[in-house]
């Protein structure tokens, strides 16, 4: 008899730092978890209004990866220049994200950006935190952005920070269709 802890539960993972990729890495794994035959919600907490060729490749997944922009794009922060509008459209992505953690509805959630709005004063770290140890056993929550909170680093599984090397951009060359967006 085996008297180890099981080992299969959900876990928290945060991808974080200044380099290119976290997104990126995020989308990689909740593709191999739909390929194990898992559901995946994607909220992308300050992306709107562009056209991402990720938008395009989720579809092909039917209800198995929704990926839903819940921002208007470029946010101003700091002092006054903070939009009101988007700090409530950052307060209406996290009242969808919690709600879907909880529901156990979905195998996996990401939170695209969550970093972002936490860091920018807009979400509460201390609630993300709690939802996220309150979720179902067996959900996975996957958070992105730079300048991940202490407290979310802390509760988190694995935390991998991309750091950047070199880009091409350093060299004049403009952002790639299918690479960048």
């Amino acid at each position: 008899m085996n008297s180890e802890p099981s080992s299969r539960r959900g876990l928290i993972l945060i991808n974080t730092g200044p380099g290119k990729g976290k997104t990126t890495a995020a989308m990689g794994t909740a593709l191999r978890a739909v390929g194990n035959g898992m559901r995946v919600l994607m909220l992308q907490f300050l992306k709107g209004s562009w056209h991402y060729g990720e938008l395009d490749s989720t579809q092909a997944f039917g209800g198995n990866f929704v990926l839903k922009q819940m921002g208007r794009g470029f946010v101003k922060v700091g002092g006054a220049e903070t939009d009101p509008e988007d700090v409530r459209l950052v307060q209406a992505a996290w009242a969808e994200a919690r709600e879907a953690i909880l529901s156990g509805e979905w195998d996996m959630v990401v939170l695209d950006e969550i970093n972002y709005a936490v860091g920018y004063g807009m979400l509460d770290p201390a609630e993300v935190a709690e939802t996220l140890r309150n979720r179902p056993e067996m959900v996975h929550v996957i958070l992105t952005g730079r300048n991940a909170h202490s407290t979310l680093v802390e509760i988190a599984d694995t935390v991998t920070e991309m750091r950047e090397v070199k880009h091409a951009y350093q060299k004049g060359i403009l952002a790639q269709r299918g690479i960048e967006y």
